[in-house]
């Protein structure tokens, strides 16, 4: 592997300086000047934010509505990705959103009293998320035009026993998830976020989320004159041994008592200081976190940059940009009272957890989650019908949108992309096909999904990998095969894939969710159009 290096920081928040001196860009921020630790507070909304606003001109508006202002859902986006550093706390921001924006909560293990015209969602482990709009037009045997995509991306975790020390340092013990390129984790500012139990004053246990927004750990790289061929072989780190953050300097411990102490504290699961830490953040005690499920993250913002900030970089595009996308599409498809009147089909939207590891979990698209809540659906609305297959039929009239990020053609390895099929940043959609079904796309999925771009004058482009390369695959050929939905799977495309930082172009996240938001609003009268087993 070649030597590997990373790029110079763009956009910084410049904890450091006092606010006299800040850049002229960073002045309509908020900073906290009397923390000890000096941590930026960001406003939570973007969009009105000058470093954020693009040089160049916005695409033109499709038929579909705008949003804002300026017909961009950038800033928001930007917005969701510095909320959501794990895949809880994204799940939690989309519940929030679908909540502000008028849907009903259910529970899974409840019974459902659901209605023509009505907005639903549920949870599932705080990490998967379905929600649903009903058409005032539904009859039984229509369909679910649904789009799905992921929460989780590649990252660090603690494990069970974080614990450890090394040559007078506190370490923490993390293990990898995913298929990350953890050589980009190396000399990052690096903090935890995730979720704990806490036991309640009264004996029961509650189920919060928690962000450590300060930097808090930190994985050094080896310097060049210890390591003098780095740049000849590469760097190639044991992930067991040398990709362990640092916590701490360890105090020397002088007194028999904080000797007994120590003694005590070596044999923790976690460092009595990272407990601190978290019981801090948590404003409770040390001894009432009785289970913690925490995930390494990156504490540099997502922001906008290149030359007219036409670029956004941030960890966890994959998958999240195509998350947010679509769930917008769909709390704004149905925002107006007569939005769902014209409406025959269930507009959904499913974010599930584990992709990034195959998927075979509760909560990931292994799991029946999405199925049985149609199944769930169609019973509810059956009313007085007595006729047969009923969910089977609303299968067969359904569609899937599998949504997940797609590779761009990077300019310093072209060759690494089909010559006839190199997707672009800025360039629309990518629809991906593999005639091994790696992708779920057919020639029919793919028709019908580009004519609703085509009829809303939204570009979309095809990806399919080379002959002699290994393919990814994502959840569309989970779903696909699970009850037979027909299923295209597309995305943004982006750069840097699977990185601790990621790029993927800006107007194309308004082109999503415009395409996606298209999907919803005119797929029946596109799809009625197309014959193809009667």
């Amino acid at each position: 592997m070649a030597a590997i290096t990373r790029p110079q920081l763009l956009h910084h928040p410049f904890p450091f300086l006092k606010p006299s001196k800040l850049p002229h860009s960073l002045l309509s921020h908020s900073f906290n000047f009397d923390s000890p630790n000096l941590h930026v507070t960001r406003p939570r909304k973007f969009s009105t934010t000058p470093p954020l606003c693009s040089n160049s001109d916005p695409i033109p508006e499709s038929s579909s509505s705008t949003v804002g202002s300026t017909g961009s859902i950038v800033g928001d986006l930007l917005d969701y990705l510095n909320e959501s550093w794990t895949h809880f706390h994204a799940t939690a921001e989309a519940k929030r959103q679908l909540i502000a924006a008028g849907f009903h909560l259910l529970n899974e293990n409840d019974e459902w009293d659901l209605k023509p015209g009505g907005r639903y969602f549920f949870t599932r482990n705080m990490s998967c998320l379905v929600a649903f709009s009903v058409g005032e037009k539904y009859t039984v045997g229509n369909g679910f035009h649904v789009i799905a995509a992921h929460t989780d991306s590649p990252c660090l975790k603690l494990k069970p026993k974080s614990a450890s020390s090394k040559s007078g340092y506190s370490m923490v013990n993390v293990q990898t998830y995913g298929s990350g390129l953890w050589h980009t984790w190396f000399d990052r500012d690096l903090s935890v976020a995730g979720r704990v139990i806490v036991r309640g004053s009264n004996g029961s246990f509650m189920h919060k989320l928690v962000k450590i927004k300060r930097p808090l750990l930190r994985i050094p790289t080896l310097a060049i004159h210890l390591d003098r061929t780095v740049n000849k072989d590469g760097f190639k780190p044991n992930l067991e041994t040398h990709l362990i953050p640092l916590l701490s300097k360890k105090l020397e411990e002088t007194s028999s008592e904080s000797k007994e102490k120590s003694t005590s504290s070596s044999k923790a699961v976690h460092h009595p200081l990272f407990m601190q830490v978290l019981s801090d953040e948590l404003n409770c005690d040390v001894d009432d976190i009785v289970s913690i499920e925490l995930n390494v993250c990156d504490t540099q913002p997502s922001c906008l940059g290149g030359g007219n900030n036409e670029f956004i970089f941030s960890g966890r595009l994959d998958n999240l940009a195509s998350s947010y996308c679509a769930l917008r599409a769909l709390i704004d498809s149905c925002k107006s009272s007569g939005d769902l009147s014209s409406e025959h089909a269930i507009r959904m939207v499913a974010l599930f957890d584990n992709e990034e590891v195959g998927s075979d979990s509760v909560q990931g698209a292994g799991a029946p989650t999405m199925f049985q809540a149609m199944r769930r659906i169609v019973s509810c609305l059956v009313n007085e019908y007595i006729g047969e297959g009923a969910f089977e039929r609303a299968i067969r009239h359904s569609f899937l949108v599998s949504a997940d990020m797609a590779h761009g053609v990077h300019p310093n390895f072209i060759d690494k992309h089909e010559e006839h099929h190199r997707p672009e940043l800025q360039k629309g959609l990518v629809i991906k096909h593999n005639a091994n079904q790696r992708y779920a796309t057919s020639g029919i999925t793919a028709f019908l999904f580009k004519e609703v771009g085509k009829i809303h004058n939204l570009p979309t482009q095809e990806f399919v990998v080379r002959n002699d390369m290994g393919c990814g695959s994502t959840i569309g050929p989970i779903l696909a095969s699970g009850v037979g939905i027909r299923t295209v799977d597309c995305g943004i495309a982006q750069l840097s894939m699977h990185s601790v930082r990621e790029i993927c172009g800006k107007e194309d996240v308004d082109i999503a969710y415009k395409h996606f938001k298209a999907f919803y609003q005119t797929f029946s009268s596109i799809d009625e159009k197309l014959h193809v087993d009667f």
